[in-house]
């Protein structure tokens, strides 16, 4: 009995996890109308799962009832070639081979150098530091690192 007592506790402890970090929001928690507005988009696109064993939405199976998606512009063909000649230029282009570096990392001579990107000072870096300490993720990683 305690064996299936203890199993049905971690299954239970595991289940309640897992739906806290599925139901994390990194913006943050929405409002009840947040909620509603979202739901009464999705009723109006068709942007909602069907009832049945198919998986698909609404819109997919009776498009002829939903607003048309927008379609998204792509690059044009000079903005293309324009991307190909600069990439040429700089070497941004994967070398043949197995390798799979790109030639400015092959020939670096042959090639401009890139920009340095600037790194943070070391004022941001304490401050981050600190701002770790204070929140407790130093120790966690720490730890982390010790084991």
């Amino acid at each position: 009995m305690n064996r299936k007592y203890f199993s049905t506790l971690t299954l239970a402890l595991a289940a309640l996890a897992a739906g806290n970090a599925f139901a994390a929001d990194a913006a943050g928690p929405k409002t009840r109308d947040q909620v509603r507005a979202e739901l009464a988009e999705a009723q109006r696109s068709g942007d909602i799962v069907a009832n049945g064993e198919s998986g698909k939405k609404l819109n997919e199976l009776y498009p002829s009832q939903y607003p048309a998606k927008a379609v998204v512009q792509g690059k044009t063909r000079a903005q293309v070639l324009a991307e190909l000649v600069e990439a040429q230029r700089t070497g941004d282009i994967v070398a043949n081979g197995e390798s799979g570096k790109k030639l400015n990392e092959l020939y670096p001579s042959q090639y401009p150098a890139k920009a340095a990107v600037q790194g943070n000072t070391r004022a941001q870096v304490l401050a981050e530091l600190a701002q770790a300490k204070r929140s407790g993720e130093y120790e966690l990683i720490n730890q982390h690192s010790n084991n």
